[in-house]
């Protein structure tokens, strides 16, 4: 190694390894190693330029370099095959994030669907440089040279990690949950050079010893700013350092190191690969990649490595491409950064551009920047040939650091804004907080060892003299001074980007006249009586409502069911901030209807499809899509499912979507759909059988139970004549033997339903519980499964309100208090939904005037204590209603006209108008006293 620019740098590392261990050891390797990486990494002939994602001192040194050497080929460490979407950055306002998206995969597991990889891109960010450089020089190449986003999942270890959810220093996944950090979703983000210590040991010693907070203070302290003025040579070799330090003291994590390796011998495949195929020199070419792997080990490392690496092909699955909206809370979020620290380099890198005067590279006609001429300076073959390689990091590491003095207006300016700010959210603030916050940042930046504040000592003063003890707003200080500092810039992809579903939905919005790709909530109101064209808007913002996450289209005035339509709707749209929900629909097809008719199918025929799911689809299909064709053929799919199930979980959803679609096909068609009949045919059968096991089942639910009864009773008429037999239910009613109360009152009313038990006897029975102290606690749960009877057998509420009724008023006080609330918390909690059919109930017969109560007597007491007396052998039935219901016939008699009273009490006489009206209508009489019978 002797004659190589690094080696008095080597003598001063031996040395101190020597002094500090004692001797030889493995410091000594370390430290020496770290000077072997650095000087390889120089003296490669294919110049290598080093990176932090989202640093301004990256990106000022790239498009400073970029002006000075010209390249004629960029090889960027990025996805290979999002390639072609970079064009259309500048169609669209930064930050983005180009996607690669896969729905139906092949080749990974199933559970690990929908694919999604994302890499973001900012204006401050040294892949941009390089990218608008690439993109706008005539004569200049991009090149990608990273992984392909098939094999980003092909080397994923997610399989046996249990704790870590990134697999290697450029993947991270998005776990945000606020509308910034969720904009990538569960996405998979790969970035350029994310540079942070895999030793925790070693960041928690820099964070402590550096006296920061987190590491994105250390790394805007320790190296940000130091090397925002250094010239190109001493970035790089201390950029090659910090990534063999960290790279040299990660952990030896075989899965980790095996996908860096790997990424590493691709990128230098790729690269040997192109300059064989192109003949083009190396000192044309810049190398663009990550500091981590800048100083790489493998044996391909190199424009002369070795061919020994094999590049696996791509599996099966389908890849789609497309530009996403991004923002800084959500790269913060997907890759761990502090809260504020990309709009913190934002701001540092508009600062950094006006103190050196550097003229960036934008892309032409990028939107949200300003346009910049590009010319190049100097052509690349007026550059001097390149001087021979100096130690500057020997200087650089002792120089002592630059303390920069104090920018009194700018830390005033802070001061006043934030002041402003927070008066703004509700604080108390004055000018004596100003001068606070001013003070004490100058405080706290002395005792942290800088004579500058940074933005990060500004923000903790903030939070210490404005905040104080509590947080009058929904904004606490410390997400105020990351608003003023730039705050969470949120990027836009411009129409031309968008995917063709995405630009449709816009174009068949477009009689709205508003403006949807702006973030924000706007109001449309669709008045579709005065402007018909407006009902095809209607249409396309129910499927939106159906297809987007909540939130993105929301109805205010106006509802859309089977057999409705609005003629006036209001919307409160937010398509614009789900722009990226938009985006991907157009990844699964090229029209909304394709969209929502795949999903439907995707649910009837999923592997855990229940009933209730393919019913809902069915109705999906019916209000979205028109027509019968996929609503047959998803109703087909539902009786098949049906026929498969064998328990009732789905019983109430079922019951409602069938109700639903019956009451809607009967009254808008003159016959019923086939499969509708073939399906009420086969769940009567169905139910019928799973009844008694349903009864007994502790896992099946009174209500489960109810609504199977509310299917068999509900749907009896149409299933009679269907050709279903009745005798099922009865046999399937009688075999049921219930444990649990609430079910036992449900089959009690079943009977009550069947004719095989009177409601006389029914309420015998609940006197029966009510007089035994053993059952009165299980009396709530009796009624609990009354009340679900209302589902099925609707006319049993006089019943339920006498039940509930005795309760009260035979109950003593020391027993009804302990159980009021017993019987409170059980019906709200298994049968609110039809508590207002009792309610309904209790109004009819109790007085409506308060003082009417202490006169009123319960109907149900007029009842005559015996049974009736039956009419003798050979006579009429209706005979005997004569004498029991005298006013009854006399009201009819003087409904109808007659003026004759009664001759006789003697009914076989048949005297009058009542005895008339029996002669002549016997079979009336005949069926009025079974009912009366029977009650």
């Amino acid at each position: 190694m002797t004659g190589t620019p690094f080696t008095a740098l080597r003598g001063q590392l031996h040395e101190a390894a020597a002094e500090f261990a004692g001797g030889p050891d493995a410091l000594e390797d370390i430290l020496l190693g770290l000077v072997d990486d650095v000087d390889r990494a120089v003296a490669e002939p294919l110049e290598i330029f080093p990176v932090c994602h989202h640093s301004p001192a990256s990106a000022l040194a790239m498009a400073r370099r970029l002006r000075e050497k010209q390249p004629k080929v960029v090889y960027l460490e990025l996805c290979e095959d999002m390639a072609p979407l970079l064009t259309e950055l500048r169609n669209c306002r930064l930050p983005v994030a180009v996607q690669a998206f896969a729905g139906d995969i092949d080749g990974f597991p199933p559970d690990w669907a929908p694919l999604s990889v994302v890499a973001p891109i900012t204006e401050a960010s040294a892949e941009y440089q390089a990218i608008a450089y690439a993109l706008d020089t005539p004569g200049v190449e991009l090149v990608l040279v990273d992984r392909s986003s098939d094999h980003v999942f092909q080397w994923d270890t997610r399989h046996d990690r249990t704790d870590d959810p990134a697999q290697d220093d450029a993947v991270g996944t998005a776990t945000g949950a606020e509308t910034g950090a969720a904009l990538h979703g569960e996405a998979v983000g790969v970035e350029i050079g994310d540079l942070r210590p895999r030793f925790a040991e070693l960041e928690e010693h820099l964070l402590r010893h550096g006296k920061v907070r987190h590491w994105s203070e250390w790394w805007h302290q320790y190296v940000e700013v130091p090397l925002g003025d250094s010239d190109h040579d001493t970035y790089r070799q201390v950029m090659f350092l910090i990534g063999s330090l960290f790279r040299r003291l990660a952990p030896g994590d075989g899965d980790r190191v095996r996908v860096d390796e790997d990424r590493e011998r691709h990128m230098w495949t790729r690269m040997r690969e192109h300059l064989a195929a192109t003949g083009t020199d190396p000192a044309d070419c810049l190398y663009v990649c990550g500091a981590f792997h800048a100083a790489s080990r493998v044996d391909e490392f190199g424009v002369r490595g070795s061919d020994t690496f094999t590049i696996p092909p791509r599996t099966a699955t389908t890849w789609q491409y497309g530009l996403i909206p991004s923002s800084n809370a959500a790269i913060e979020a997907q890759f761990g950064l502090a809260s504020g620290s990309v709009s913190i380099a934002a701001t540092q890198w508009t600062k950094n551009l006006r103190r050196t005067r550097v003229k960036p590279y934008r892309l032409e006609g990028q939107a949200g920047t300003k346009k910049t001429a590009t010319k190049p300076p100097v052509p690349p073959a007026a550059l001097p040939a390149a001087a021979p390689a100096e130690d500057r990091l020997s200087g650089f590491l002792r120089q002592p650091p630059v303390l920069d003095t104090l920018d009194e207006t700018e830390l005033l300016g802070w001061s006043v804004d934030i002041v402003r700010a927070a008066r703004r959210n509700g604080y108390l603030a004055s000018t004596a907080d100003a001068i606070a916050v001013f003070e004490t940042s100058i405080l706290l930046a002395g005792m942290r060892d800088r004579a500058k504040p940074t933005p990060y000592d500004f923000q903790d003063a903030a939070v210490t003299c404005i905040e104080k003890d509590g947080v009058p707003g929904r904004r606490d200080v410390r997400r105020l001074v990351e608003i003023m500092m730039g705050g969470d810039r949120i990027g836009q992809v411009g129409y031309e980007a968008l995917p063709p579903l995405a630009r449709d939905v816009h174009d068949r919005l477009a009689p709205l006249e508003l403006n949807l790709q702006q973030r924000g909530v706007r109001r449309a109101l669709l008045d579709m009586t005065s402007r018909p064209e407006l009902r095809a808007c209607s249409d396309v913002l129910w499927m939106l409502r159906r297809l987007l996450p909540p939130g993105a289209a929301r109805p205010v005035m106006g509802e859309r069911r089977l057999g409705e339509r609005s003629i006036q709707e209001s919307w409160d749209l937010a398509l614009g901030t789900h722009q990226r929900a938009l985006i991907e629909l157009g990844y699964e097809g090229v029209s909304l209807e394709q969209v929502l008719e795949q999903r439907l199918r995707r649910t009837a025929y999923g592997p855990r499809a229940t009933t209730a799911e393919v019913l809902a689809a069915v109705e999906d299909a019916t209000l979205y899509l028109g027509g019968r064709r996929l609503a047959d053929e998803l109703g087909t799919r539902a009786l098949e499912v049906l026929a498969g199930e064998r328990t009732v979980d789905g019983a109430p959803e079922v019951l409602r979507r069938v109700r639903g679609l019956l009451a809607y096909h009967r009254t808008g068609e003159p016959v019923l759909p086939p499969w509708i009949e073939s399906f009420v045919r086969a769940g009567y059968a169905h139910y019928c059988t799973l009844l008694p096991t349903a009864f007994r089942d502790e896992d099946a639910t009174v209500g489960q139970v109810a609504a199977m009864l509310g299917f068999l009773f509900g749907m009896e008429s149409l299933a009679l004549s269907l050709g279903c037999d009745r005798t099922q239910l009865e046999l399937a009613v009688a075999q049921a033997r219930p444990r649990d109360p609430a079910k036992t009152a449900l089959l009690w009313a079943a009977q009550v339903q069947l004719g095989t038990l009177s409601r006389d006897e029914l309420r015998a029975r609940c006197d029966e519980l009510l007089a035994n102290p053993l059952t009165v606690p299980s009396y709530p749960r009796h009624l609990s499964g009354f009340v679900h009877a209302l589902e099925p057998v609707p006319g049993l509420a006089d019943v339920v309100v006498e039940a509930v009724s005795n309760a009260f008023g035979r109950l003593p006080d020391a027993v009804l208090l302990p159980w009021l609330p017993v019987l409170i918390t059980t019906l709200r909690s298994n049968a609110a939904e039809l508590a207002p059919l009792l309610i309904r109930e209790a109004g009819r017969v109790f007085p409506a005037r308060l003082a009417a109560l202490d006169a009123w007597v319960p109907p149900w007491h007029h009842r005559p204590a015996g049974p009736r007396a039956l009419p003798a052998a050979g006579a009429p039935r209706g005979v005997a209603l004569l004498p029991a219901h005298p006013a009854t016939c006399d009201a009819l008699a003087e409904l109808l006209g007659g003026a004759d009273g009664w001759t006789t009490p003697d009914t076989s006489a048949r005297a009058g108008t009542g005895a008339a009206l029996l002669a002549a209508h016997p079979a009336t009489a005949d069926a009025l006293a079974s009912v009366l019978t029977a009650r």
